[in-house]
């Protein structure tokens, strides 16, 4: 029933059978996985009738830049953060003192968020320029 099922569906039912040794699987096998392709028998037949096969490639440049921007967003996130927490912080003060405080307190956070901000401006223009090589 299931073979019939095939024949509709592929319009395929001739079955060619061979032994490979382990090797010989290993390689077709890890050529196969470069490859676009989802099935091991698509890549045969296309290889086997010389169509043409997409091969996925690796570009270590666009990993590197992924990886920085997952750095740079836990950066920002953690920004975000402290700062959500002192505007917070500022609703809940009910005295002139603790504003005072405060205050003095937000310009030594602003400054070191401006320097992280700075270093994340300068390390993305460090990406850029690379990238756009």
């Amino acid at each position: 029933m299931d073979e019939v099922k095939v024949r509709k569906k592929t319009g395929r039912w001739r079955v060619i059978n061979f032994r490979l040794t382990t090797e010989e699987y290993d390689l077709l096998s890890g050529r196969w996985k470069q490859t676009t392709l989802k099935k091991l028998s698509a890549y045969v037949r296309q290889a086997l009738f010389g169509q043409k096969l997409t091969v996925k490639t690796r570009n270590v440049s666009a990993d590197e830049l992924v990886a920085e921007l997952v750095l740079l967003k836990k950066e920002l996130n953690a920004i975000g953060v402290n700062f959500n927490q002192a505007v917070h912080r500022l609703h809940t003060l009910d005295h002139a003192p603790q504003m005072q405080d405060w205050l003095r307190r937000w310009d030594a956070d602003k400054m070191v968020l401006f320097k992280q901000l700075s270093a994340i401006y300068a390390r993305m223009a460090v990406i850029e320029s690379a990238w756009l090589q």
